[in-house]
């Protein structure tokens, strides 16, 4: 491909450090995985009430693939939305309290979908700068206007909005930070909107499961009505454990996205058969409260652990902990020795997140055990001198 020097591209990712390379996984999730034929203890999965590997969920899915066999066929605009697909979306509605839901294939195409859909030329969106990739690229593609702010930091948001006379103004934000872990203010984003007129969207993927009554994520938490929020989007393939995304809002709102999402429109539906078996994965989620109850202990454990040994952690009350490393070598360093004690954890680099913020993702799931984090911690305690050096 004259023209593109790819192999220079390439070359000076390598040299910076941020070439990323994919782990070839030999079974199923799990808090102990087998990467290329060696067994590590992981902490890296998002898999936060440990439903990916729940047999139940698995042989829900093994009878639906039975009964609707495997791909979706086509979109659900055509033929591709089955009974499957249909209940879920009720049953999604009912566990979010919201009138409906409308399923996508990824989170990402979800978000896609809906900000295309609501906005234009000519219209505003602003957005968290610490928000998902899928977030900010459906800003960009959407035409409108896209003005970032400072993380969380509702005065400058303020400003952004009174500073403009977009007849459409749209305010995004995750729910949980996927890299950092913290909240986002979402009672004092939902004042924002409603004192500047606009409408706030709020991508709750890493807060569904663990968060609010019954696992019902950030909105719950902060106790918010669908009037302050009137767009929430999950995704199914993180504490949920199966694959998808899902749009919960009014009616008027699911039937616009009917009608103009186009990443929902001309995509193939999910197998139908993941549709069907992230039913278990509800009922699960919402029946066994034990599951919140045991992260939230674990959580706990990682952080009293670290504090007595003096390892530094970002503020996060979620199954999000990750260790602010800083400099790209110390961290891709950390990783390694790390998994030379049987310890699988990924050490994210710009551009994942900012310049001289390199860190180690821990992230926790139901799966593990107190012992799995005891040798966690009693393994962090041995390559505390990295992590003290780097800092």
């Amino acid at each position: 491909m004259e023209g593109f020097q790819l192999r220079e591209v390439l070359d000076q990712r390598r040299s910076e450090q941020l070439h990323r390379e994919r782990l070839v996984l030999d079974g199923p999730q799990g808090p102990e995985v087998l990467v290329n034929g060696k067994r590590y203890l992981a902490f890296c999965s998002n898999d936060y009430l440990g439903l990916a590997n729940h047999p139940a969920v698995i042989a829900r899915f093994q009878q639906a693939a039975n009964r609707y066999g495997l791909g979706g066929g086509a979109s659900h605009m055509i033929i591709g939305h089955s009974r499957a697909h249909h209940e879920l979306e009720e049953a999604l509605a009912a566990f979010t309290r919201r009138p409906r839901v409308l399923l996508f294939s990824t989170g990402y195409m979800a978000n896609l979908g809906v900000i295309s859909a609501l906005v234009e030329r000519g219209d505003l969106v602003c957005q968290d700068r610490l928000n998902h990739a899928s977030l900010l690229d459906a800003g960009k593609l959407s035409e409108a206007r896209v003005l970032r702010y400072r993380h969380a930091d509702s005065e400058v948001l303020t400003n952004r909005l009174s500073d403009s006379n977009a007849y459409r103004k749209l305010i995004v934000t995750d729910g949980v930070f996927s890299m950092d872990g913290d909240l986002a203010p979402l009672s004092m984003l939902a004042n924002v909107a409603k004192n500047n007129d606009a409408c706030l969207m709020v991508d709750d993927a890493h807060g569904f499961g663990f968060l609010g009554e019954g696992g019902r994520g950030s909105v719950s938490h902060w106790q918010l009505s669908i009037k302050q929020v009137p767009v929430l989007v999950g995704t199914l393939g993180k504490a949920f454990g199966t694959s998808g995304a899902f749009v919960a809002g009014s009616e008027e709102l699911i039937e616009t996205l009917i009608q103009f999402s186009r990443s929902y429109i001309y995509t193939t539906a999910m197998p139908p058969a993941i549709a069907d078996a992230t039913q278990v994965s509800l009922q699960i989620l919402e029946s066994e409260s034990w599951r919140r109850e045991h992260l939230t202990d674990l959580i706990k454990l990682f952080r009293d652990g670290c504090h007595a040994m003096g390892i530094p952690l970002m503020e996060s009350m979620t199954p999000i902990q990750p260790i602010l490393v800083g400099d790209v070598e110390q961290a891709l360093l950390v990783s390694r020795k790390l998994a030379e004690l049987g310890i699988l954890i990924t050490a994210i680099r710009p551009p994942t997140v900012p310049r001289g913020e390199a860190r180690l993702r821990v992230t926790l799931s139901a799966s593990h055990s107190r012992r799995h984090v005891d040798y966690l911690l009693t393994a962090l305690n041995q390559v505390q001198g990295l992590l003290n050096t780097s800092n």
